[in-house]
């Protein structure tokens, strides 16, 4: 795929995301007052495994600046931790399936994704939010288990639900009409 048409496919996932992001940010559940479910990372994945990892990375950074810009009121922080939540979910999948593009290994690389984006997601919560609340460390550290981990883990095993729903109809689709090769 050439360097132009792969940039322009990156840009149009980034655009499908984004519009997630903000369908998403509309529900107005939130989970400790600023925690919400969002589907873009679902389509972070599929991007990873038709374009590779480094499409996955831009386009996580690409979409959390601008939900930081024109979608959420959480700042910097909040930018930060979308990044560091859509790239630990995101790339070990396209990781995976970048090596060997068959659906066990798809499978096994959201799994693994779910486990590392919620672990690394309780360490990133205890160490940033106290500053993004301005709370003190322990009030975080006692939120943890009973907010941080089961809001993470279901999120994440819902964008997996969500790729693995919608990879095949949206890839066949995007075939047909020429995006992907």
């Amino acid at each position: 795929m050439k360097l132009t048409r792969k940039i322009a496919i990156t840009g149009m996932f980034s655009a499908i995301a984004f519009v997630l992001s903000a369908v998403g940010n509309l529900v107005p559940i939130r989970v400790a007052g600023f925690l919400n479910y969002d589907p873009k990372d679902a389509i972070i994945v599929i991007a990873g495994f038709a374009l590779g990892p480094l499409a996955t990375i831009a386009i996580s950074v690409v979409v959390s600046f601008l939900e930081m810009a024109f979608i959420s009121s959480t700042g910097i922080i909040g930018c930060l931790m979308n990044i560091l939540s859509s790239v630990a979910f995101a790339l070990i999948p396209a990781l995976f399936y970048k090596k060997k593009r068959t659906f066990p290994s798809a499978l096994l690389g959201l799994v693994l994704g779910c486990i590392v984006t919620t672990g690394s997601m309780l360490l990133w919560n205890y160490f940033i939010t106290p500053h993004y609340m301005g709370i003190p460390q322990q009030a975080v550290a006692e939120m943890l288990l009973p907010v941080f981990l089961p809001f993470n883990l279901g999120k994440s095993v819902a964008n997996s639900v969500l790729v693995m729903l919608i990879y095949k109809p949206m890839v066949k689709a995007l075939r047909k009409i020429s995006v992907l090769e």
